[in-house]
């Protein structure tokens, strides 16, 4: 974030853990941080009424992908409060967006909410613009949707130099694959265990949200699939004392089985039903076996249950159990959960926001249950010794989400480059992967949120230093939050230098760590923003997700209230949205400039955004 004031100026920057340990003014958590997961807030004190004000933001996002269509989606609706009182002035409303594909052929623009005029087309990028008069703000979301005309899978590498600033020198690489747009693909025969957490700390609406989602997830398994359900606090329990055909008369008695759950006393133990789980599917054959693992708790054992299930997984041969992972509130630990889907091939996915639990546990087995593409290898992968991949285990492909893999190599890379894996109907699937040389996309921050994720769970597992220390510059330098960093709001006063430099204080020689810089800006640090490796304390007490949120100010409850309506369509990707209330002098012209949305790897599009206020001059 980037606020220009005329006496002052504001940003925000991160920094290490160590570095900030030694600021001491902390803001308050309504001056800045999350007021939702999809909001982000930010308190920028002492601007009189009538004051321009320049404010330019900058995040990232992921696109979302349906029925072959890529859609991006920015907030773009506008709260009455920030129309000027005067409503007959006429504002300006601009949207420019440049698209970079990374596929030459077969993009097609399907849909888009304003009526964008495209402005250049080369090969596979695009720009459009959009600008119009108008007499009151947008209230419609800015929304824009693409296609890439291939009915059956496809996929490619991109290849890029690392930037001059990037510690780590050596190039990087990124396999993306795509599952195409036809339907007809035979999905996978599935064997399914739910293991859901029921201690105390799930009662109201978590439990009773999971419990919706799997009686959903249930109805959607055909006749040929089989299933479990197994809950666990301190006791295990069990719906059948072995796999259930997905019947309908089987899926009531589940239902119903499940209804009759209720929250118990006690503590959380994950590893005795996860074996449970992973016994009743250690004998399968000609189907994809399953566990989808739902908790709101971290336990002490996180490590020795990673390291149990490699070794399980790793002697199971092909088609193993793949673990998938649901973590609820920020007492989880989301690195564990991560990991451990990492290591059984399976997808995780988490969320704060309790309102959000059914429809992303939904989508989590709803990509499960869509898988067209399993025991992906891809063949230079064993054999380079020059090549680390970030993700051990590569994920399988879903009909709902395409798929990336990066990494970093040394020397040449590979000339050709082949996929394989094994499709629904156990056939045998190779794919020849095209190796372009990508330009104009800045690769290492299309992959940096990834690829930040990826090495924190590692780094938690291997209680790596050294990884812990990659993961902050890489945070530091591309922007993107971390566990090992934290957000700083910079204060630079726009003073003539000559009288800052005459008022500068001396100090003793003896003493250089009170000496300050009259130039350098004052340091405030923000809340963490990051989620933390959970919270066992919590845990044990059974504290429910959402408890330990702060209590907004009655201003910042009111401003939550106004906003929420605006971007509640943002909330299934989790992604961050920048709300600014503006006075009546300063509307005269807002415009949002969009530039670099590289999609290329389909669903992790970086999305650099631009928010200009200024006043009724229109300068």
């Amino acid at each position: 974030v980037e606020v220009d004031l005329p006496k002052k100026s504001y940003s925000t920057e991160l920094v290490g853990l160590e570095e900030s340990k030694c600021i001491e003014k902390i803001a308050r958590p309504q001056d800045g941080g999350f007021m939702k997961p999809h909001i982000f807030m930010l308190t920028i004190p002492q601007v009189d009424g009538g004051t321009n004000i320049s404010i330019k933001l900058r995040w990232s996002q992921k696109l979302l992908y349906n029925d072959g269509q890529f859609t991006l989606t920015v907030p773009f609706s506008f709260p009455e409060y920030v129309t000027p009182a005067v409503r007959k002035i006429s504002k300006k409303e601009k949207i420019q967006l440049n698209v970079n594909s990374g596929i030459v052929t077969g993009i097609l623009c399907k849909a888009t909410s304003h009526p964008l005029k495209e402005t250049k087309r080369h090969a596979e990028k695009f720009s459009f613009l959009y600008e119009s008069e108008v007499l009151t703000w947008s209230k419609t979301d800015f929304s824009f949707s693409y296609s890439v005309s291939s009915s059956n899978m496809f996929g490619g590498v991109l290849l890029q130099s690392p930037p001059l600033y990037d510690h780590d020198q050596r190039d990087m690489f990124c396999v993306y694959l795509l599952p195409g747009s036809q339907k007809s693909t035979e999905v996978f025969k599935k064997e399914v265990v739910f293991v859901i957490d029921i201690t105390d700390s799930m009662q109201g609406r978590p439990l009773e949200a999971t419990k919706n989602a799997i009686s959903s997830a249930m109805s959607k398994l055909g006749p040929e699939d089989s299933f479990n359900i197994i809950t666990f606090s301190s006791e295990t329990s069990l719906f059948s004392t072995s796999m259930e055909l997905a019947s309908k008369e089987a899926i009531g008695r589940a239902t119903t089985w499940l209804s009759t759950k209720s929250t118990v006393e006690g503590s959380t133990c994950i590893s005795i039903p996860l074996e449970h789980a992973y016994e009743m599917l250690s004998n399968t054959s000609g189907s994809l076996p399953m566990i989808f693992l739902i908790t709101d708790g971290a336990v002490e054992d996180e490590r020795n249950i990673c390291d149990q299930m490699k070794k399980r997984l790793k002697n199971s041969g092909s088609l193993c159990p793949r673990i998938h992972t649901f973590g609820i509130g920020s007492f989880c630990n989301h690195y564990f959960l991560r990991m451990l889907a990492m290591i059984g091939r399976g997808e995780f996915d988490a969320v704060c926001d309790l309102d959000l639990i059914d429809n992303r546990i939904q989508k989590l087995f709803s990509n499960a249950f869509s898988t067209v593409l399993a025991d992906i290898t891809v063949d230079a992968f064993n054999d380079h010794e020059q090549i680390e991949v970030y993700s051990s285990c590569i994920p399988d492909l879903s009909f709902e989400s395409p798929l990336t893999i990066c990494g970093r190599y040394e020397g040449s890379f590979p000339d050709t480059l082949k996929a394989k894996g094994i499709l629904g109907d156990l056939s045998s699937f190779v794919m020849d992967l095209k190796i372009v040389r990508a330009k104009d996309i800045p690769l290492d921050r299309v992959l940096s949120r990834q690829e930040i994720d990826l090495l924190t769970a590692q780094a938690w597992l291997s209680e790596s230093k050294q990884l812990e220390q990659k993961v902050a510059q890489l945070s530091k330098v591309t922007c993107n939050i971390s566990e090992y960093t934290r957000m700083v709001l910079l204060e630079k006063n726009k003073i003539d230098k000559a009288i800052e430099s005459s008022g500068a204080q001396k100090v003793k020689k003896s003493d250089p760590h009170k000496i300050k810089d009259p130039l350098a800006p004052r340091k405030t640090l923000l809340q963490s923003l990051s989620v933390g490796f959970g919270d066992l304390t919590a845990t044990a007490k059974n504290i429910r997700p959402g408890f330990e949120q702060p209590k907004l100010p009655d201003a910042a409850e009111v401003f939550l209230k106004a906003t929420s309506n605006c971007c509640g369509r943002m909330c299934n990707r989790c992604c961050c949205m920048c709300c600014i209330q503006c006075c009546s002098k300063m509307n005269d012209q807002c415009a949002i400039v969009l530039t670099q949305i590289f999609t290329a790897l389909a669903f992790i599009g970086c999305i650099e955004c631009c928010t200009l206020c200024c006043g009724q001059d229109g300068q």
